[in-house]
């Protein structure tokens, strides 16, 4: 079994285990800072960029995830929407997809897993990808699972197959996006590039 966190905006890799089926995504896990419960990786004209989505109290420690609340005191809704019209506006399918993608930087939510939770389910769904299962409580690694809540996973190296970015003409390839990027490049196509990904050795689920 694979063992997910609720991520915001998650990576290429993270959707290539959700292909692979049997994965869990923990809701009862608590929340840990500078991570993808709350940072995607997208590509901009100058690299890559960084989008964190703002809490309240990040520093309270072993906060359940799901009690995590967002922070608007800054514009970071704003923000994100703007770097990502700014740096999918040319590629071939975020015309097609941006009306799906805009309230979520319009409305305000609550809660970050509600946030996560939704963006997720709207991935899925432009993906055609099955939605995962849920725990609410906290899932206890067994032997043979692969964990990628950890901040610093250890276990095989993902290796992504490479696709034709934004602004390819000027950079090289960027694994591991966030994949929207993904989306964004191939459409329909994308289940077809994470099918084609994969681990250095096998992924024992």
């Amino acid at each position: 079994m694979t063992i997910l966190p609720l991520a915001y905006l998650p990576s290429v890799e993270y959707f290539t285990l959700l292909v692979g089926g049997d994965c869990v995504v923990d809701l009862g896990e608590h929340f840990v800072k500078r991570s993808m419960r709350n940072r995607a990786r997208i590509l901009a004209t100058d690299g890559v960029m960084e989008l964190t989505a703002h809490v309240a109290h990040a520093n309270r420690p072993r906060q359940p995830m799901r009690d995590v609340r967002l922070d608007y005191s800054k514009r970071w809704q704003h923000q994100h929407w703007g770097a990502l019209v700014a740096s999918y506006a040319s590629s071939p399918y975020f015309e097609h997809y941006a009306a799906r993608f805009e309230p979520f930087y319009r409305r305000e939510f609550e809660f970050l897993s509600d946030y996560n939770l939704q963006l997720l389910d709207l991935l899925c769904t432009l993906a055609r990808i099955p939605f995962p299962r849920l725990s609410e409580r906290y899932v206890e690694v067994q032997p043979g699972d692969f964990d990628l809540r950890p901040k610093q996973t250890e276990g095989p190296a993902f290796v992504a197959e490479p696709y034709v970015q934004v602004f390819s003409d000027r950079m090289p390839f960027r694994a591991n996006l966030s994949f929207a990027d993904l989306l964004f490049a191939e459409g329909p196509n994308s289940v077809s590039v994470l099918a084609r990904c994969r681990h250095e050795a096998s992924c024992c689920r």
